[in-house]
């Protein structure tokens, strides 16, 4: 498997971001990449029913979608993949490897848990992008992102139910500690105006960054590791449940560079199934 990503690695990269841009044509997108969990209630990261059946039956579908079933897609996905390599389907396998991977690392992100994902009700606009890009862009040089070797999941359902509810619980820390350096600094030490190729934007200061980073005591880093190895893990388990194929036989095929179909299941869907009960649990 090492052989066969590092080979295709810059396909992976550059079709990692075809979720969102996804977005814009496919109006079924966005709901695929957030979970709001704080709509549902008090403790409701540990009531929510892990299974999709059994939370459409509690809240119905069209409640489930309004507000985000980003675990259920990433549990699906996997099983597109999975499908994928039983078929030895070059195309299929890189693409949806791609699409699990944006995927796993949204559900992963603290900001991808609330109805409060850019700060828009806690007066607080833009923290998404803070914590996700700009203080990476600043430190993640500095971040350790080994994670060591792949695992195989048992149930992939409730492994990224893991991910989710441990990005959820981080939430207050991301607001709370963007206020209290907002008003140990001051305002007017929050923003600056730097160059981006030709054009200035205005973005966090640096001084700013680096206290709010400090604050957070290593959550980025922590929350990056975390979905790098459920990544790994859920690609090596989609290549175990689809027969453990022989990869090194797809390195000398054509890969063919489609456009980004509209639709974004397989030419064959497959059956998404509980592993423990072995109930579908849709597809």
């Amino acid at each position: 498997m090492i052989g066969f990503y590092k080979q295709n690695i810059e396909y992976l990269t550059a079709k990692s971001v075809n979720p969102d841009m996804r977005r814009y044509i496919n109006p079924d997108e966005a709901e695929r990449h957030y979970i709001d969990l704080d709509v549902y209630g008090d403790s409701s990261i540990y009531k929510m029913p892990r299974y999709w059946k059994e939370a459409v039956e509690v809240y119905t579908e069209d409640t489930l979608r309004a507000y985000g079933i980003v675990p259920w897609h990433v549990h699906r996905v996997k099983g597109w993949l999975t499908n994928a390599f039983t078929n030895q389907d070059l195309n299929q396998i890189l693409r949806l490897s791609a699409d699990l991977g944006h995927y796993i690392a949204d559900a992963n992100v603290p900001l991808h848990t609330t109805e409060n994902y850019n700060g828009q009700l806690t007066n607080q606009l833009g923290i998404h992008g803070f914590w996700e890009s700009r203080l990476p862009e600043l430190f993640a040089e500095n971040y350790n992102l080994f994670v060591g070797k792949a695992e195989y999941v048992k149930n992939t359902q409730l492994r990224i139910w893991e991910g989710v509810t441990t990005a959820h619980l981080a939430l207050d820390s991301v607001l709370r500690y963007e206020k209290e350096v907002t008003e140990q600094l001051g305002f007017s030490k929050k923003f600056v105006i730097e160059q981006r190729g030709n054009s200035n934007v205005r973005t966090y200061a640096q001084e700013f960054s680096a206290e709010y980073h400090k604050r957070l005591n290593g959550m980025v880093e922590r929350r990056m590791r975390a979905c790098i190895k459920m990544i790994a893990d859920f690609w090596y388990t989609a290549w175990v449940d689809g027969g453990q194929p022989d990869l090194s036989k797809l390195l000398n095929q054509k890969l063919v560079d489609e456009k980004e179909e509209k639709r974004t299941s397989p030419v064959k869907p497959i059956k998404v199934i509980n592993h423990e009960s072995g109930e579908e649990i849709g597809n």
